[in-house]
This record gives C-alpha cells, sequence and structure tokens, in this order.
C-alpha cells in the first residue's frame, strides 16, 4: 500500500471512529461500508481497509455470513476491560507520580486547567499513561486498548451527572499527583474507573438510556470521557 493510499485509510479510519464515538453510528449498530465510502468521498477499498483497522482494535465485530457491527456494551468483555483499566490504570498513575518531574506535574495541571477540567480533550488517562515510564503499560492503554477505552470512557461520561463527577474526580486524581501522594492517587484513580464502570453498567441495564446514546440519525452529541 503506497505512503498517499495509507494516509487516505488513516483518515477514514480516524473519520468513522468519531462517527462511533460521537454516536453517530451507534454502539450495536451496522457499518455500511456505501454509505460511509459516498460520505468520506472515497472508493470502498480504503473504507474496507479501515474497517478491518478497526475490528483490529476491538471497535467492531465482524462475524461470517454477518455484517460489521460497532461492538456493543454487553457481554463480560466491557466489564473485564473496565476491570483491566482499574488495575492497570491505578499503577500507571502511582509510577508517574512517583517518577514525574515536578516541572512535568505542574504543566499538566496547567494544561488540565487551560481546558477547563475535560479529561478528553487533554487525553488525560493516556496521557498520565505515557508519563508512567513503564512500556508495557504504555503500550496496552496508548496503542492496543486505547481506542476501545475512549469509546467505552466516552460512553459512561455521557450517563447524567458523570460529566462533572468525573471532572472533580480528574482534580482530586492531579492534586494527590502534584502533593506526591502515590498511593492516594492510585486510590483515587481505582475509585475513579470503578465509579465509570458502574455507569457503563447502568446504561447496559437501561435499555431506554442505550438506545439514547446512539439513535443513529445523524444527530452529535457530547461526550465527556470518564
Amino acid at each position: 500500500m503506497s505512503g498517499q493510499q495509507r494516509t487516505l485509510v488513516d483518515t477514514v479510519f480516524e473519520g468513522i471512529f468519531q462517527l462511533i464515538l460521537s454516536g453517530e453510528i451507534p454502539m450495536g449498530g451496522i457499518v455500511n461500508e456505501v454509505a460511509l465510502a459516498d460520505r468520506f468521498k472515497v472508493s470502498r477499498g480504503p473504507v474496507r481497509e479501515a474497517i478491518k483497522a478497526l475490528e483490529g482494535r476491538g471497535l467492531i465485530l465482524k462475524e461470517p455470513y454477518f455484517k460489521a457491527r460497532v461492538v456493543d456494551l454487553d457481554g463480560q468483555d466491557m466489564v473485564e476491560i473496565f476491570q483491566l483499566r482499574e488495575s492497570v490504570e491505578g499503577m500507571s498513575v502511582k509510577l508517574a507520580t512517583q517518577v514525574m518531574s515536578d516541572e512535568a506535574l505542574t504543566r499538566l495541571l496547567s494544561d488540565f486547567e487551560r481546558v477547563g477540567g475535560d479529561g478528553k480533550v487533554l487525553d488525560l488517562h493516556a496521557r498520565i499513561a505515557r508519563e508512567s515510564g513503564n512500556r508495557r503499560i504504555q503500550s496496552l492503554l496508548c496503542d492496543e486498548l486505547y481506542y476501545l477505552l475512549r469509546l467505552y470512557r466516552a460512553r459512561a461520561g455521557s450517563t447524567p451527572g458523570r460529566h462533572d463527577t468525573a471532572s472533580v474526580e480528574h482534580w482530586q486524581i492531579l492534586r494527590a499527583m502534584k502533593a506526591r501522594d502515590a498511593d492516594l492517587a492510585e486510590s483515587l484513580m481505582r475509585a475513579h474507573i470503578a465509579r465509570a464502570t458502574e455507569a457503563l453498567q447502568r446504561l447496559r441495564d437501561t435499555p431506554s438510556a442505550a438506545a439514547s446514546t446512539g439513535a443513529g440519525d445523524g444527530r452529535r452529541r457530547k461526550d465527556t470521557e470518564a
């Protein structure tokens, strides 16, 4: 594949991901290659390659003789991923608190204030992982599970009241980091993710709420990652 073709696939990949993240293509919804090719004004080839890449990231499921669909909130997989996330991100923030320089911590807090406490804009969880100094954690949270976690965080953040709560929790975590209290930062991160998991479970168990996260009617919705 040429560099130009690769760039086109990457652009389509990001475009489809944004449609999924916004809920325009709902969780569990069918991924229509023809409609997407028309939307992005490309042939079906780049769309097909982008869908394969999204499938590799765990965002799209494609079984023989069935149409491709966006991953849903149903099933044990989502719970297991968030259990893994609670453990790994707890260690991630603990390590980052221990190894980050004073300047880096100050910059992280300043950047968080600059975006008004919006962890989604700052990509806070991935940034903390990159500062942890642990390559395995970085690979898991910033590569292997990155897009799937962003989607799940966005859905958790879409539940009523979760946006403001998550923002406060982020502030508390960052203040603990600034105080160099690694154990407190880890505890706060674990509690933060546990609450996000509960929000997702409530969303999954409430059909009307789950349906409202993406009606597939072209309307956009603002999600805040928890």
